[in-house]
């Protein structure tokens, strides 16, 4: 079965963004390409098991196996050798990117406390989309009882629009809730 949000860019977003941004193409409209989540675990330099209890959560709300990212050079001030451990990451795509980006933005991103909105600011004049989230128990698939420490994650959405604008109408479109502007 197809999820929900993919149906719903098939059907509803691509003629809307058609007639908003004037494409004569349907290839033409902005496409959500991939969705990467990447947990750092400053920990891990005292504890080993921290990467793997991390690597856990991070797995439990992709719904994918979560990949160990490594130091890449020695840095004696933190204590970190090369090739320790030091984070995990997750790659979506497809239908997976869909389900996850239906779950943030109807479930996960109303649970933050004093939830304002997220940012405009955060594209990176390329059409890609970077959001902070300050605690990853947000989010329904993580068991708040079997949780060792509260940890941040960075979600990374990834489009081929070429220009920001084109980017924040088809998030707008999608239903990400931002900030309004400060009057």
């Amino acid at each position: 079965m197809e999820p929900r949000y993919k149906t719903k860019y098939k059907e509803e977003i691509i003629p809307a963004l058609m007639k908003e941004l004037g494409c004569t193409s349907v290839m033409a409209v902005p496409k959500l390409m991939k969705i990467t989540l990447n947990m750092g675990v400053g920990e891990a330099v005292e504890n080993k098991n921290e990467v793997e209890s991390a690597a856990n959560d991070l797995t439990l709300l992709a719904g994918q196996k979560a990949q160990k990212t490594y130091a890449r050079k020695s840095i004696s001030n933190f204590k970190i050798r090369e090739g320790m451990a030091i984070g995990v990451r997750v790659t979506l795509r497809g239908n997976r990117m869909y389900e996850f980006l239906d779950r943030l933005i109807n479930i996960a991103l109303p649970r933050v406390r004093d939830f304002r909105g997220v940012p405009t600011r955060s594209f990176d004049g390329r059409g890609n989309y970077t959001l902070g989230v300050k605690e990853h128990i947000i989010f329904p698939e993580i068991r708040y009882d079997k949780v060792d420490r509260i940890r941040g994650l960075d979600i990374c959405f990834s489009t081929n629009a070429k220009e920001d604008a084109r980017a924040l109408a088809l998030f707008k479109a999608f239903g990400m809730p931002f900030r309004r502007a400060a009057n």
